[in-house]
């Protein structure tokens, strides 16, 4: 395989994200210096010594421009100094997986990260070999040098980037041992923080064309409603207006400032007509009794003989769990900027998933997907919400409506209100109990509104309990939903985690021996009964139970959580002192298994940020519903957990050696379920729905 130079001299490595193998990619200097090149993934070392790699997943704050490069930089043994990343653009002809969601973008490129930087490394050292006419065994590498230590030559990889170009690089490349790394597993700076802090237009919102117009949508107010008539005449007259066009169920306002399309869209007079029921919270609540009681349910996983278990118990306990719905509510409201043309499309802006965007917008247009780009910004939080299009294709309705490039924008009344949330779900667990206090019996039903398959059926502690039955009803509710932030684990690891510990307590033992002794008898399941690694879980259980000193502080209350989700393991103890009467949270400990940590600082900023996210919305966050309308519409009234109710949180990662697993969600599921244990302790009061500061006993706490 031959590496093409570029125009002007330097080693331009593409790498294929579809495989492990270095592919040539040929591009000028030019083109590399402005960050324009679009590839499926790509090395290039500059001759002036710089490195540069484009990463094709969304940033959205996880801090993936930041790991990329690193794992590239570790295997090229550069000089992190001399490293810079790009925002790769859609390209599906040489992307693979060009997503950010599901926690999955570093196990995905992982491998072919590495091999990227090892094979250039080793075209480094072979072009410097020739030029000292030594064997390249006895060449070393380091810090963007190419050294022979028996003649004391060195040289830099710029120097030797054209040279290496002519090459043709290897089939199979070795990597490094993962003990001798020296970049990766270190605390490094997201490579953004100093464009963030000096406010460089990075964000879908700082995006700016000269010539384009701003838009804004009036969505239905209710869900469940639809469009009947527009009176447009008075926000057309208003200053700066362009035009107002109605698509679908909405009313867009177009006009030169963001400011003068706010005021004019105040300024419409609409009727609507209903066009489905308008729930109200009450409705959901009633709806959720019924079906937890019908007989509609879709079985998800059953072993052994459940009736029988329960039949023959000893003891039985039984409790429900319920959780609201919650908007995403990123710090970056929506918005995207497209300009429809007769021969193509351009898209601009903040996307989990460019390439659906741009499929979507191709079945609006009737424009061939080849003829749409997509420009990925920066995003300020996504939280799952931006892994839909909705918002895309509004953009691009607008501007095939007013023949004009747009930039749509949601204000944040619009984005707590117009969808899309994550699901309300109600949860009923049942476990039984023989004379010894052994589970023998465990049943879960989960009913959600528009939520899929409410449970993880094979989670633990499935393949723990010989007779288990789970199953789940949906209701179709005209309320739009999608995935939130760990999609449904979010509230599922509160929720049977918390029961875990009401069934030890039934048991009359302690919940992390309870927790570990049903992992051991899942060692003993058939083969193919347990999905999930029980040596990982037991390890990060014995980890945040050392580290926390679990059972042995006095004045202080405990409470235990573990989970299995996005392929890693995460175990916290949420620890409650008395302060004036009251239970405050004063720390968190987490054990985290992700495999090797890429960059120290990043992962603890992701453990930290999904505890806290966790905690605030179990504590605080609800959207609630009066005949289909939302009934929170801002931060004045959605609650969110203020500076100081944030606890300590304390990380410890488990160095196993296996290659990186998820980290952006895994830590959020398990903090409900720890505070509420804890809470339990401190006050022997049991908090079953969310949030929690709707119940009586945890009012006033903070």
């Amino acid at each position: 395989m031959k590496i093409a130079a570029a125009a002007g001299g330097g080693l331009f490595l593409g790498f294929n994200w579809t495989n492990s193998n270095a592919l040539p990619v040929v591009v000028s200097a030019k083109e590399i210096a402005a960050g324009a090149i679009h590839f499926n993934a790509y090395l290039s070392i500059g001759t002036d010594n710089t490195i540069t790699i484009v990463s094709p997943n969304p940033e959205i704050g996880q801090g993936i421009k930041t790991a990329f490069p690193m794992v590239v930089a570790e295997e090229l043994d550069a000089d992190w100094k001399k490293v810079k990343t790009v925002q790769g653009n859609l390209d599906t002809t040489i992307f693979e997986r060009q997503v950010t969601g599901g926690s999955g973008a570093v196990p995905h490129s992982w491998e072919r990260l590495r091999k990227a930087g090892a094979t250039a490394r080793h075209l480094l050292i072979e072009a410097a070999a020739a030029k000292w006419k030594v064997p390249a065994s006895e060449c070393s590498t380091e810090n963007n040098k190419v050294l022979h230590k028996a003649s004391g030559k060195s040289t830099s990889y710029g120097e030797l980037a054209e040279a290496a170009s002519k090459l043709t690089a290897p089939t199979e490349i070795k990597l490094k041992d993962e003990k001798s790394f020296k970049l990766i597993g270190q605390a490094v700076r997201n490579v953004d923080n100093h464009n963030i802090a000096t406010g460089k237009p990075l964000f879908g919102l700082d995006f700016y064309r000269e010539g384009m117009l701003f838009g804004m949508i009036q969505r239905p107010k209710a869900f469940g409603l639809k469009l009947k008539s527009v009176d447009s005449a008075a926000a057309k007259a208003m200053p700066g207006i362009v035009d107002v066009v109605t698509f679908d169920n909405n009313v867009a306002v177009v006009g030169k400032s963001t400011w003068q399309v706010k005021k004019a869209k105040d300024a419409l007079k609409i009727e609507y007509e209903k066009a489905a029921d308008l729930e109200s919270s009450d409705d959901h609540n009633r709806i959720f009794s019924q079906l937890m009681d019908s007989g509609q349910a879709t079985v998800r996983r059953k072993n052994g003989d459940v009736e029988a278990a329960f039949k023959n118990a000893a003891k039985v306990i039984k409790a429900e769990y319920q959780c609201p719905f919650l908007p995403h509510s990123p710090l970056e409201p929506m918005n995207f900027f497209a300009h429809v043309r007769e021969d193509g499309v351009e898209l601009v802006g903040p996307t989990q998933t460019p390439d659906r965007a741009r499929t979507e917008v191709a079945k609006l247009t009737g424009i061939a997907p080849e003829k749409i780009t997509v420009e990925i910004t920066r995003q300020g939080g996504g939280f799952g919400r931006r892994l839909a299009a909705d918002y895309v294709i509004e953009a691009a309705n607008v501007s095939k409506l007013v023949k004009a490039p747009v930039k749509l924008i949601w204000t944040r009344e619009d984005d707590m209100t117009g969808g899309t949330y994550r699901p309300a779900v109600r949860y009923r667990f049942e476990a039984a109990l023989d004379q010894k206090g052994e589970l023998i019996g465990y049943k879960l039903r989960g009913v959600g509104m528009n939520s899929g398959n409410p449970t993880r059926e094979d989670n633990f502690p499935s393949g723990s309990v010989d007779n288990l039955l789970i199953d789940s009803v949906e209701h179709k509710s005209p309320i739009t939903t999608g995935p939130w932030r760990a999609p449904i684990t979010n509230f599922l690891a509160y929720a049977e985690q918390s029961f875990l510990d009401e069934v030890a307590e039934a048991a009359g033992k302690d919940p992390v021996e309870f927790r570990l002794a049903l992992l051991e008898k899942a060692k003993k399941s058939p083969a193919g009964e347990v999905k999930y690694d029980v040596d990982r879980m037991i390890a990060v259980i014995k980890t945040a139970a050392e580290k926390s000193n679990w059972g042995k502080k006095k004045g202080v209350h405990q409470g235990f959580s573990v989970y299995f989700s996005h392929r890693s393991y995460v175990a916290q103890v949420g620890e409650m002192v008395m302060e004036k009467g009251k239970p405050v949270l004063k720390n968190v400990i987490a054990a985290v298994d992700c495999g090797i940590v890429i960059n120290k600082s990043g992962s603890l900023q992701q453990v930290r940020g999904g505890v806290v996210d966790g905690i605030g919305h179990a504590m605080y966050g609800a959207l609630t519903f009066k005949e289909g309308a939302p009934e929170q519409s801002n931060f004045n009234g959605f609650r969110l957990i203020r500076m100081n109710e944030i606890p300590q949180v304390e990380v410890h990662f488990i160095d196993n050696g296996i290659s990186p697993t998820g980290l952006g969600e895994p830590a959020l599921p398990p903090a409900g379920a720890a505070l509420a244990n804890a809470f339990y302790k401190a006050t022997k009061q049991r908090l079953r729905n969310q949030p929690f500061i709707n119940d009586d006993a945890f009012k006033g706490i903070s």
